[in-house]
């Protein structure tokens, strides 16, 4: 009885020491390529920035790449909570993307190298296709809630203008504001009334 309440502790602590290591580890890379990119960071780095060894990392990750992906879709999952907490409240969107764009360059830096490197390797694709997949169906599950006429297709525009414009905020955001991806989809959804072709002629 008492060994193998003994087994399950010590099991469970087994279990909880290596989720505490994945921690670390994720944690020490989200700061390295924040610092240095992902190019620019090695797996040597990031083990010794979380207090442990390369073979750490290899416990727990197949390569660096592997890394980066987790980073990428947990917080793709994270932004997809927060905004469905929003309920479509299109004034607490745009605080919400002003917030967001504080973060913006490590998080698009992020993203673009990983779309680099599926470009160059056909193998890095499936993980990044993952990401995009769950964005895109995070974005059509809240345009169904609206009615909107096919939601899959508008999701897609939608995804892919809010990358282009995050972009555009990044480089010029004197010009294009942080929350321009919210003037995008309002607009899409409530495009201004077109004044009739006869009304048009006349002016």
């Amino acid at each position: 009885m008492h060994s193998c309440i003994f087994v399950a502790v010590a099991r469970l602590s087994r279990a909880d020491n290596r989720a505490l290591t994945k921690e670390r580890l994720l944690t020490a890379a989200a700061e390295l390529f924040a610092e240095r990119g992902v190019n620019g960071t090695s797996l040597e780095q990031i083990a010794e920035r979380a207090g442990y060894t390369r073979g750490a990392i290899y416990s727990n990750f197949p390569d660096k790449n592997a890394i980066a992906h987790e980073l990428l879709l947990r917080r793709t999952r994270e932004e997809a909570e927060e905004v469905r907490a929003l309920g479509g409240d299109f004034d607490a969107l745009r605080r919400w993307n002003r917030e967001r764009a504080e973060h913006l360059p490590a998080w698009l830096s992020l993203r673009l190298e990983l779309v680099l490197h599926a470009l160059r390797d056909p193998a890095g694709r499936p993980p990044l296709a993952q990401r995009e997949t769950f964005a895109r169906q995070t974005i059509a599950a809240g345009l169904s809630a609206g009615g909107t006429a096919d939601p899959d297709f508008l999701a897609l525009i939608i995804h892919a203008l809010e990358d282009g414009l995050l972009i555009q905020h990044l480089l010029t955001p004197d010009t294009v504001p942080a929350d321009v991806v919210v003037d995008a989809v309002e607009y899409l959804l409530r495009p201004p009334a077109t004044p009739p072709a006869d009304e048009r002629r006349a002016e």
